[in-house]
């Protein structure tokens, strides 16, 4: 397997930790930037992400701390991948750091996903920022 299966993108947000926490573990704000699905911060909590053409990705929570980092396995039985946010209080704003970790580089599959994630994961950070800023001050 090749050794650098890694993807690391991070973007500083202007919005405190609690609301980028509830945009990343909220199904009804996860859907308007990245996917459908019912994602809930709970270690064993499984579900799925609606990838579109891509299919529904089956997904499983495997770490939370509550604002401050939330890991889940990302289809499971085709990349079998990791998903880590982690967030960093930052002056007013929080710096996002998101891991993509585990592709099988080897595989054909596996190369096309990392090659296009590597690519889209900046753009959905943008759209998270976006959704974030569009939110009520609830958020």
């Amino acid at each position: 397997m090749t050794e650098n299966n890694t993807i690391t993108c991070e973007k500083f947000l202007p919005h405190p930790p609690a609301a980028v926490w509830k945009a990343l573990t909220d199904p009804g704000l996860l859907a308007r930037w990245w996917a459908a699905g019912d994602i809930r911060p709970v270690v064993g909590h499984r579900f799925a992400l609606d990838m579109g053409n891509f299919g529904s990705q089956p997904c499983e929570v495997t770490e939370v701390d509550d604002q401050r980092l939330l890991a889940y396995r990302f289809a499971e039985g085709s990349l079998d991948t990791t998903i880590t946010w982690a967030l960093h209080p930052e002056g007013r704003g929080t710096r996002l750091v998101l891991t993509h970790a585990g592709f099988d580089l080897d595989s054909p599959m596996g190369r096309q996903a990392f090659d296009g994630m590597g690519h889209g994961w900046p753009h959905v950070l943008s759209r998270l920022d976006s959704v974030l800023g569009d939110a009520s001050p609830s958020v």
